[in-house]
């Protein structure tokens, strides 16, 4: 009896490892920064990042500088040049904020430029990560960088459709 249990043990021990997904984990920060190109990319966009916030500076001073002298003279202008000055300061910060808006804004000009030139190489880590795993035989590719997230997984250990049958849900 002691040696059916014990061989029915060892058989389930045996089937469970055999069926164990095989796992690894990357950091995908660690790798991107010894690509060459993301390092130039980063360097592009770094570059532009500035160019775009002097830019805004160089506006924002300006409205100060619009703003002090308008100060000093609010008190020998009529009542129609305060007005039109104040609406020329006001223009002023909003073409600046709208500038902001459109070079740092969700889905702006530095958004749209990463994409650009960091995606693509994000591409190729992914793929290579990918083949990796094919290879090594790997079903889930967990990324250390920023916090543990799932780089890659195996599609047939995806188990959505169990769920939604379970939860009585068809395709």
């Amino acid at each position: 009896m002691k040696k059916t249990i014990l061989s029915f043990l060892l058989a389930i021990a045996a089937v469970t490892t055999v069926n164990a997904q095989r796992y690894c984990f990357i950091d995908s920060k660690s790798i991107l920064e010894k690509v060459t190109d993301y390092q130039d990319a980063q360097i592009k966009l770094d570059r532009l990042s500035e160019s775009w916030q002097k830019d805004i500076d160089d506006m924002m001073a300006e409205v100060e500088k619009m703003y002090k002298g308008y100060q000093a003279e609010k008190p020998m202008l009529s009542d129609e040049m305060r007005q039109r000055r104040q609406d020329e300061i006001i223009a002023k910060e909003k073409e600046a904020k709208d500038m902001q808006k459109q070079r740092f804004g969700y889905e702006g000009d530095l958004f749209k430029k990463r994409q650009e030139l960091v995606k693509p190489i994000q591409d190729r880590v992914f793929n290579a990560v990918q083949k990796m795993a094919g290879q090594k035989g790997y079903d889930l590719v967990l990324d250390k960088a920023g916090g543990v997230t799932l780089f890659y997984a195996d599609p047939k250990l995806d188990k959505s459709d169990d769920v939604l049958k379970i939860l009585g849900i068809n395709k």
